[in-house]
């Protein structure tokens, strides 16, 4: 399994998400990227770089139950999902930009939740695969240093 498959498994535990996100194209990004040729290499990094950032919001989503992390997870997955072009993704994205402001704006959250976000805005900045793959790399050891106990037991 690749750090960016093992990233998705991480980021969307659940059974019944693993079944909504897991998706063939979803999981099949980074491959995809790999095999494309050069006229579509660019919209399958954007494709793979949804997949990442996607399951970082998703981590910060869970971690401390952010409403707006979740959604704007959504829509990365959406974009991902349905998008034929870089052009398609960056409408799509377009359209929910204060949901993404909102991220910044509406959350609290603790070192776990920024270093989350400090890889979200790599994944972001990412322009190159080496990059991104450095980041999927970072996340993968991130999420799996979580305590999503931790916040479930400050709750109680």
């Amino acid at each position: 399994m690749t750090s960016y498959e093992t990233l998705l498994h991480l980021a969307f535990r659940d059974p019944a998400d693993q079944a909504k996100y897991l998706t063939p194209v979803a999981l099949g990004a980074y491959a995809a990227f790999e095999r494309a040729p050069r006229a579509e290499q660019a919209f399958r990094f954007e494709q793979w770089r949804l997949g990442v950032a996607a399951s970082l919001l998703r981590l910060l989503a869970d971690l401390g139950d952010h409403d707006e992390a979740r959604r704007a997870s959504d829509v990365l997955h959406r974009a991902l999902s349905t998008a034929r072009s870089p052009e398609d993704i960056d409408r799509q994205i377009h359209k929910e930009t204060k949901l993404f402001d909102q991220i910044y704006t509406n959350l609290y959250v603790n070192e776990e939740g920024e270093a989350l976000l400090d890889l979200f805005a790599h994944a972001l900045d990412a322009d190159a695969p080496d990059l991104l793959a450095q980041v999927t790399d970072e996340a993968v050891d991130q999420a799996r240093q979580l305590d999503f106990d931790a916040r479930n037991e400050d709750e109680e």
